[in-house]
This record gives structure tokens, C-alpha cells and sequence, in this order.
């Protein structure tokens, strides 16, 4: 890895500030050289339950990525909503259920997650992301075309 990455941004919690959270975090991995396709995975994730569930009308939620060592991908979303916290473990959903599988892919995907609340009214949701083990060919490893877009239901939530 070339340089550090250290990023900080606050933005609306609404399905446009989680689209630009998706979409910084792609920019910053493509700039240094590192695998993006998980990571925008994670943030996409955890920037729609902020938005969703970590809402407070006139409160935006901060995106906050750096590396370590390793290297290792620290991704925190912070909202303002300490006391709707997600589960320590994820629940599986049922076949028909429409929403509730984002920290199983996030459980999937990062090295290690969980939530830190505080300093009141904070909550923080992280992930780390190991970058030490080889790359898969084509995953996320490329530039990407175009625009990172998530598709919207009528109702303004995601749709995975």
C-alpha cells in the first residue's frame, strides 16, 4: 500500500448521503490501489441502516475510513440514534422477508464488526477489512465504469 488512507465526512442521512458514502469509499480504494467491491459492500450496508434506523431528523451520520496495519480497512458509520443499536449477532431472515440481511453480508464480509456507543447521543458501527490475503481475479480490483449506483424501491430504500 502506497499511502494511508484517512477520510472523514459527514453527510445527510437520507438514501443520497448513503449513495455518496458508498461512492467516497470507492474513490479512496480505487485511488490507492486497493480492493473496493467488499468495502462499498460494508458502507453501503452500514450507511443504509444509519439512514433507516440511526435517523434523526436535521442529523446527518460520519463516514469515517482508515487503514492500519496489515493492511487492514477500518470502516466506521456513526449516527445519532445510540439507542437503536443493531444486534450483537445478526438473525437470519425469513425466505420471504424484504429487508434485515445487511450485517449478515457485513458478518460475511469484514474481518471483524461491532458497535461502540458514545459519546451520548453517538453510535458507531465498524468493520474492519484484512487486506493481506491474496487478491481474487477481477474482484473489485479494477477501475470501476461509471457511476456506483444502488437502486431504490418507490419507497426510497434500498433494494440488494
Amino acid at each position: 500500500m502506497n499511502q494511508e488512507i484517512s477520510l472523514v465526512a459527514t453527510l445527510p442521512a437520507t438514501p443520497r448521503g448513503a449513495r455518496a458514502a458508498r461512492s467516497l469509499t470507492v474513490s479512496q480504494l480505487v485511488e490507492h490501489r486497493l480492493p473496493f467491491a467488499d468495502a462499498a459492500q460494508v458502507v453501503a450496508e452500514l450507511a443504509a441502516n444509519a439512514v433507516t434506523h440511526g435517523r434523526v431528523p436535521g442529523r446527518g451520520f460520519r463516514l469515517r475510513l482508515r487503514t492500519g496495519p496489515g493492511p487492514t480497512l477500518r470502516i466506521e458509520v456513526s449516527d445519532t440514534r445510540a439507542e437503536a443499536g443493531p444486534p450483537c449477532e445478526p438473525a437470519v431472515p425469513g425466505p420471504a422477508a424484504e429487508c434485515g440481511r445487511g450485517l449478515l453480508l457485513v458478518s460475511a464480509l469484514a474481518s471483524r464488526w461491532g458497535v461502540e456507543r458514545g459519546p451520548v447521543p453517538l453510535k458507531t458501527v465498524w468493520a474492519e477489512m484484512d487486506f493481506g490475503g491474496p487478491l481474487s481475479p477481477g474482484r473489485g480490483s479494477h477501475v470501476p465504469v461509471g457511476r456506483v449506483s444502488v437502486t431504490h424501491d418507490t419507497k426510497g430504500n434500498n433494494r440488494r
